[in-house]
């Protein structure tokens, strides 16, 4: 428990720390602090400037989960990330670049096809910056994620549990409610907690019928990076001056629809020929062996 619980005061304590002196430095009391909007700390701080800040806290959570497993669990971080003797990239960049071009082809369908409000909004005194925080700083924070959630909790609660299906859905719920307080909840309500939970258990059957975070880690690198730097809008909570902005209606439309009931299986059944996956249901159902080290602590 040590180990979760210092991993999440450096998300929700310490590594809010920079974001809170600067808006002190900016002028605000610590009185006022709790009622500046995402909005007032945008025009305060710049895009970029609030982006990295809200990236920060990932990046230490993901150094300090890291350093617990080498030096606390005595295990080696890539134990964190696939059950293989070293991290597979071809898994990695199969999940990055199959994920990616699904999300240019349901761009075009939105454009083209449904009329969605998309408007060129290229801004080169920002942009090249956005670029290098895309590059480097986003897949730090999907990483972590991805390593906390699939690696550490499923780790952990699977040695509890010792159910595939059990720990893929306690692990999806809880990626759910890390998104909670975001933006979009409050603009399109609650509803949309279960798209953040499906697609959590979608990213844990990846973990598990994969036996390793690669494809995951893939797919959530190219899914935060496009919504940054190729596609944004005014309500989400990265508001940035990415490529493209869409002005149109807030809602939970087709286009999440049609990704949890199609592109989420296609996908599956996609690597599970690529990867040449077997026992499926011994994997999800079956009776999981207790690791010789699981992160419990």
């Amino acid at each position: 428990m040590f180990t979760f619980f210092l991993t999440v005061s450096m998300l929700f304590g310490l590594g809010q720390v920079p974001f809170w002196i600067a808006l002190r430095r900016a002028g605000f009391s610590e009185a006022e602090l709790p009622g500046i909007t995402q909005e007032m700390q945008i025009a305060l701080l710049g895009k970029n400037a609030y982006l990295v800040y809200q990236l920060f806290p990932f990046v230490l959570g993901l150094a300090v989960l890291a350093f617990c497993v080498r030096w606390i669990h005595n295990r080696p971080v890539v134990s964190l990330f696939t059950a293989r003797a070293e991290f597979d990239w071809k898994r990695f960049f199969t999940g990055f670049l199959t994920w990616g071009t699904l999300l240019l082809v349901l761009l075009g369908i939105s454009y083209w096809a449904m009329g969605t409000k998309i408007s060129w909004n290229y801004q080169p005194e920002s942009f090249w910056s956005l670029l290098l925080i895309s590059v480097f700083i986003i897949p730090l924070q999907t990483t972590f994620e991805e390593a906390f959630f699939r690696g550490f909790l499923n780790q952990g609660f699977g040695s509890f549990f010792r159910r595939g299906w059990i720990t893929v859905l306690f692990t999806g719920a809880l990626f759910g409610a890390l998104h909670a307080s975001n933006p979009e909840v409050e603009v399109l309500g609650s509803g949309i907690l279960v798209y953040y939970i499906c697609t959590g258990i979608f990213l844990g059957l990846l973990m598990l019928l994969d036996d390793g975070l690669e494809l995951s880690l893939g797919f959530h690198a190219v899914n935060n990076i496009f919504g940054v730097l190729i596609v944004t809008n005014n309500w989400q909570v990265f508001r940035t001056d990415a490529l493209l902005l869409d002005s149109s209606k807030p809602g939970f439309g087709w286009e999440s629809i049609s990704i949890l009931l199609i592109c989420f299986p296609l996908m599956l059944f996609v690597f599970a020929r690529i990867f040449k996956w077997k026992n499926w249901k011994q994997r999800i159902f079956g009776r999981i062996d207790r690791p010789e080290k699981p992160l419990e602590s």
